[in-house]
């Protein structure tokens, strides 16, 4: 190797014993960084196989061998990165509207070589079907709120109530339940069909996946705290959950979940912590309710967004509104149990006068749980005489 290019080695990048299939590549890579095109760097090594494993690595990265000197070359553009592009920029300015399903599950503002298989199953892949500003911001915020069941919440303080004001806490706790495995389910259907350069969406999904499970084993643990089983559950109630289940567009499973049902259960959380009976529910509720109010204030600020872009979107949702109403017509909607369970809280005791209180409190808390639905619904673009009618027709198991 003693012949030398035309253009003498402006670089000598020594080797020793080190070969190629052990990491001698990275160090004639490093070596090249000081070296221009057309310009040479020599290798040398002692190493047995060098001259054939450096040949093979200039011929795939493009670059040219005289001996022992590598002639740098175009390799970005001649080489497997010819017509590379990168996949928007890393930051969320950097969003593409409609990122191809070559892009594959790259990160956001990477350099992507050519070749990879297409992305399969991500259909929701344009930026107003799933976007909204307000992303980064709530996952954040999710973050932040994360709370630990075991340390957030005072277990010592759900000592034994009242046989009968026990059963009441025990089938509310039932009800909760159900109504959460139904929100963690409806998120968790569309969060693998969202391309992944939306990330800031996926992750705030995500964490509100992980929040309704937190909820769901707090909810149970409360409810068997002292030794109660589980309570009832209407089939009316399950109806009225499937057909969350059941809606395929998203933006339109979020309206129904986020907008109408669990902003509806905003209400009744804080509901529940106003006349809860012990320290264990009333702590739950609480920290049940922070993470519930993000999720209205997602799927709020995302439908605000569509709805700019695609106005059609209102009749949509006006659409749904009057089809689950349809699909539930023959049902009980909400279960007498969790009705009387309210009432038994809000009354605090079981005078004829404190009953009474306890059923206008849960009346009262319907006509709140309506005008909360009725200020979304002209949130979102619909006239006031229109917003009080879809929220009457809003399913009475209240998600």
């Amino acid at each position: 190797m003693s012949v030398r290019p035309a253009a003498e080695a402006l670089a000598v990048v020594e080797l020793g014993s080190l070969g190629f299939d052990r990491g001698g590549h990275l160090l004639v890579e490093r070596a090249l960084g000081r070296v221009g095109v057309g310009e040479a760097l020599e290798v040398r090594g002692r190493d047995p196989h060098l001259g054939l494993h450096l040949r093979a690595w200039c011929r795939g990265r493009g670059h040219e061998l005289i001996r022992s000197d590598v002639v740098m070359r175009k390799a970005v553009a001649d080489g497997r990165w010819a017509g590379a592009q990168r996949a928007g920029g890393p930051g969320t300015d950097g969003l593409v509207a409609h990122p191809p399903a070559s892009w594959g599950v790259a990160a956001r503002g990477a350099l992507l070589e050519q070749g990879a298989p297409p992305l399969s199953g991500c259909d929701l892949d344009r930026r107003d079907e799933v976007w909204t500003d307000l992303a980064p911001k709530l996952y954040a915020q999710a973050l932040a709120g994360q709370w630990d069941p075991a340390t957030a919440v005072d277990w010592s303080q759900g000592d034994p109530l009242a046989p009968e004001v026990e059963a009441a806490v025990v089938q509310l706790m039932t009800y909760l339940v159900e109504n959460e495995q139904t929100a963690l389910v409806v998120p968790a259907r569309f969060l693998g069909r969202i391309h992944p350069h939306f990330r800031e969406v996926m992750q705030f999904l995500a964490v509100q996946v992980a929040d309704e499970a937190r909820h769901m084993e707090v909810f149970t643990r409360r409810a068997l705290l002292n030794g109660s089983e589980m309570a009832t559950s209407g089939a009316g109630g399950r109806a009225s959950l499937q057909t969350l289940v059941t809606e395929p567009e998203y933006s339109v499973a979020s309206f129904l979940l986020s907008v109408l049902g669990e902003g509806t259960f905003l209400h009744l959380l804080s509901f529940l912590e106003r006349y809860a009976p012990d320290g264990v529910t009333r702590q739950i509720c609480r920290l049940a309710l922070g993470d519930e109010a993000r999720h209205v204030a997602f799927g709020q600020a995302h439908l605000e967004h569509r709805m700019s872009v695609d106005p059609t979107l209102r009749d949509r949702l006006r659409a749904a509104v009057h089809r689950r109403h349809d699909a539930l017509a023959a049902t009980s909607g909400l279960s007498s149990d969790v009705f009387d369970a309210l009432v038994v809280l809000a009354a605090g005791d079981w005078a004829p006068d404190a009953i009474g209180r306890g059923w206008d409190r849960v009346m009262s808390l319907q006509g709140e749980m309506d005008e909360g639905r009725q200020r979304r619904l002209v949130r979102l673009g619909f006239e006031s005489g229109e917003a009080q009618e879809l929220s009457q027709l809003h399913t009475r198991n209240f998600m």
